[in-house]
């Protein structure tokens, strides 16, 4: 399978493949069961060909390299995500929904956190994805850079909090330790945190006895800030000396002024009173 497309290889109809035997489809199967148990860093051509009972060379001639099967494996965890319907709802909930699922599928396939990097091709089923994020961010009213920053942002965060289960179960597996008999055996670090005030006061108020969920927090965090952002539709829009139209910038804080010399005379009829 020399100078194989990588996108055709991602996007093919898969249709005409054995039902039984080896296959591009069988292959993908197979690696995302060895990255389930053993994490990204545990995953080999070698490993998969003894998972489906061939040999090394034989997987090649459908998967010509381990990146390229990873990106196949990430397409196809993440075609698990039920197919996006008609936005039905506020756009909060909506939003929710669709990274709820998302982070739902990570811990199935905490792996999926491990892909990292600019250059991995996307496929069908992570397109309709992304499209949906875009969908919904766009129906809220964003403007198209803030658009897809937010979905950006949102993806990144999804995937941050999908690598802190990625380490633990890394650390439990080379160990044998689980997070909690780990940090439970640490006493002696313990008895030094007394010298720390606002470490100690908030460990006697019990800040850590019930902590909220990290990706829900965070998560509501986010979807707040949109919030933020959306509703500075609402402001004068207009510079508060002349009332020039003012353009909503992308980025960065609103424009209150149309000019130097609009804001010059705003600071003089201030400092004048």
């Amino acid at each position: 399978m020399a100078n194989v497309d990588p996108v055709e290889l991602l996007w093919r109809d898969g249709g005409g493949e054995p039902a039984r035997g080896l296959s591009v489809d069988a292959i993908v199967r197979a690696g995302i069961e060895v990255a389930d148990a053993e994490g990204l860093a545990g995953l080999s051509m070698r490993k998969v060909a003894e998972r489906l009972g061939f040999t090394t060379m034989s997987l090649y001639r459908h998967v010509p390299s381990r990146d390229h099967l990873v990106d196949l494996m990430r397409d196809a965890a993440i075609g698990e995500l039920p197919p996006a319907g008609a936005a039905s709802g506020p756009w909060r909930e909506e939003l929710e929904s669709c990274l709820r699922q998302s982070w739902e599928l990570r811990r199935r396939h905490p792996w999926l956190a491990e892909v990292r990097g600019t250059r991995h091709l996307p496929g069908p089923n992570a397109v309709a994805v992304y499209d949906r994020l875009l969908g919904i961010l766009s129906s809220a009213g964003l403007a198209p850079a803030e658009t897809v920053a937010a979905a950006d942002l949102l993806g990144r965060f999804v995937d941050a909090e999908a690598l802190r289960l990625v380490e633990i179960a890394a650390a439990e597996r080379a160990s044998g330790v689980s997070e909690e008999e780990w940090w439970g055996s640490k006493d002696s670090l313990y008895d030094r945190l007394g010298a720390y005030p606002a470490l100690t006061a908030l460990w006697e108020a019990g800040a850590w006895d019930d902590p909220p969920d990290s990706f829900e927090f965070g998560l509501a965090r986010l979807l707040d800030g949109i919030s933020l952002l959306i509703g500075d539709e609402t402001r004068d829009e207009t510079c508060r000396i002349c009332g020039t139209p003012l353009p909503r910038p992308t980025t960065g804080r609103p424009r209150a002024y149309c000019s130097r010399a609009c804001r010059q005379r705003a600071y003089r009829a201030r400092h004048a009173r």
